[in-house]
């Protein structure tokens, strides 16, 4: 878990200075972390640049030369070796200028692809590398966010904005430079008025941060309500909320035009005051250069050339300002980007993991807390016992702890106080190759990914052969349907006639666990999608299937309860009733009454 500012309050842009440091600190390490493997390439694009830059540069020098020098000597003397030689030098450096600076567009798009290809990468690996915690505290929508819009405003930064910075900072260098050698006390003025230009940049930089900051707030939030809209379209229309959805995303793209508005009125002070004082600078030169003209003391050349400078230094400040603008937009999504890097696992994986690789399939909990980050205790002081090869069926009501107990067993989550154990070794130091190995889950929410239904299946073994793959899921009742579809088991689940019904996903997803042959067999409500037939069919293979293995079953429908070994019947994350299920249906307890108002809903 980040522990300076992370993802979780990303929606604020009312940081302190401290978390505002902290941030940016945090943003330019991870930008330093992505150009350090690319420095030959960073410095040859660099010394490209300075050359290039450098060239473009000498232009006034060479007129201003080819005025006061070489054109008096064409009409004074008839030589014309000067002027034909600065005519020639300028179009020369205007050659290799223009060269070198198409050689550094190339230079630096290999540069800014190479770098954005590594921060999706990261990015990508990171959060499937995260734990459960994070994914289910932490909305599609923003995720999708960090990927698309927020990597789109990094790539506008490297590949526009700081190749105007370099090239409009390292040109109004070299003009300054080549000025002060021309006619310092032109230079001078250059330095004078570059007082008001600080202060206008600065607020221009200072103002623009705060409106590209909230602009990435609010981009995410619209894109986090188109998301969860479409995600959840059945439900918005089952219960008619388009209406109320209009009106959320309409406030929510009012306060993005609002916020983009204002960076426009920011525009609308700026431009304006840079060509202001660009106006005057040269006025005040120009003004000044001519009396020196008249009295002797500066050549007309010399004023001309200095006239160009100064324009040429205003120039690029525009270009600064336009990278001022991608700046802050890409600094604001870089902050959210390394945000996510920042998070850290709250599973980690084992400094020395533990090998087991044939697994027996005994789970113990040892005097277990446990409670979802700082909410209430889920888990107070649990202990129990599965020995290998028993199935054990967990009931109880809603918020009783039965998902929270199959979450622990598949280490989802770590336990806040006590152990989870698998055949005696704490899950915490299992390798976790041998933790997936030995530990299936199989959930309500059946999962198909793209590609063919055979994939799917071989989801839970890579290198599974199609009988493999077709005996699962004849195991599990799916082979009849599957091949009913238009290219059977190469059917894609994604396109037109491979569309299959939530029961089939599910009947898809058994075959994907069974065909993975864990030691542990974990089913989270899994029957939950079947009609009445599919279950019954489902739990004659099931009978069969888990006769070998420890099984964990949820499930509110007793009759999938039937096959259990035993029942586990929980309440407010203990267990109040554990026994054979003709034992507990046979009692007056909670069980037995759940039984009968059940049996009585199918009369």
């Amino acid at each position: 878990m980040s522990t300076v500012i992370g993802t979780r309050g990303e929606d604020r842009h009312d940081y302190t200075k401290a978390e505002s440091r902290a941030i940016r600190r945090r943003s330019l390490l991870l930008l330093g972390s992505l150009i350090r493997p690319m420095r030959p390439l960073v410095v040859l694009t660099a010394s490209v640049v300075v050359v290039s830059t450098a060239l473009r540069v000498l232009g006034p020098s060479l007129i201003a030369y080819g005025i006061n020098t070489a054109l008096p000597r064409a009409v004074q003397y008839a030589d014309w070796m000067p002027s034909f030689a600065v005519t020639i030098a300028y179009i020369v450096t205007g050659l290799i200028g223009a060269g070198l600076i198409g050689w550094f567009v190339v230079l630096s798009a290999r540069l800014t692809q190479a770098i954005l290809m590594d921060l999706r990468t990261r990015i990508f690996r990171h959060t499937q590398r995260l734990s459960l915690e994070f994914h289910e505290t932490y909305t599609s929508g923003r995720i999708i966010s960090r990927q698309t819009s927020d990597l789109e405003s990094i790539r506008e930064l490297l590949d526009g904005g700081l190749n105007q910075l370099v090239q409009g900072a390292l040109y109004g260098v070299f003009t300054l430079a080549a000025l002060f050698l021309l006619d310092w006390q032109s230079g001078l003025v250059l330095i004078a008025m570059g007082i008001p230009l600080t202060f206008l940049m600065r607020w221009f930089y200072l103002e623009s941060q705060k409106g590209f900051r909230e602009s990435r707030v609010v981009s995410a939030r619209l894109i986090v309500q188109f998301v969860e809209t479409m995600t959840g379209v059945r439900a918005v229309k089952a219960f008619r909320k388009e209406r109320r959805n209009d009106e959320e995303f309409g406030e929510i793209s009012a306060d993005y035009r609002r916020v983009n508005l204002r960076l426009v009125k920011l525009y609308g002070v700026f431009d304006p005051g840079l060509i202001l004082l660009a106006n005057i600078t040269m006025a005040v030169v120009l003004v000044w250069g001519a009396f020196r003209v008249v009295d002797g003391t500066l050549l007309i050349g010399s004023l001309l050339a200095a006239v160009l400078y100064v324009r040429n230094f205003f120039s690029p400040l525009e270009e600064v300002a336009m990278f001022l603008n991608s700046y802050q937009s890409a600094t604001a999504a870089l902050e959210k980007v390394s945000g996510v890097l920042e998070e850290e696992p709250t599973v980690p994986d084992p400094g020395t993991p533990v090998d087991l690789w044939t697994a027996q399939g005994h789970i113990r909990f040892q005097d277990v807390e446990f409670a979802y980050g700082s909410g209430r205790v889920i888990l107070p002081d649990f202990t129990l016992d599965i020995p290998a090869g028993e199935t054990i069926a967990l009931v109880g009501t809603t918020g009783a702890g039965k998902s929270t107990l199959a979450k622990l067993v598949s280490r989802f989550y770590d336990p806040t106080r006590g152990t989870v154990s698998l055949d005696g070794v704490d899950l915490r130091d299992l390798h976790p190759k041998d933790l997936r190995r030995a530990i299936v889950m199989v959930t309500q929410e059946a999962y198909l990914f793209s590609g063919t239904v055979a994939d799917n299946i071989a989801l839970g073994k890579p290198d599974a052969t199609l009988d493999e793959i077709e005996a699962a899921a004849r195991a599990v009742g799916a082979d009849a349907f599957i091949r009913a579809l238009p290219d059977g088991y190469n059917t894609d689940v994604n396109k037109r006639g491979g569309r299959v019904s939530a029961g089939q996903r599910q009947l898809i997803s058994f075959a994907r666990a069974f065909l993975a042959d864990p030691a542990v067999l974990i089913l989270d409500e899994a029957t939950a999608s079947l009609d009445i037939p599919s279950e019954r069919q489902i739990q004659d293979a099931l009978q069969t299937l888990l006769a070998d293995r420890t099984a964990i079953i949820i499930a509110h429908r007793l009759s999938t309860v039937a096959i259990a070994d035993r029942v586990l019947v929980m309440e407010h994350g203990r267990i109040i009733e554990d026994d054979a299920p003709d034992a507990l249906i046979s009692g007056t307890g909670k069980f037995a009454q759940l039984h009968s108002a059940w049996r009585q809903s199918l009369v």
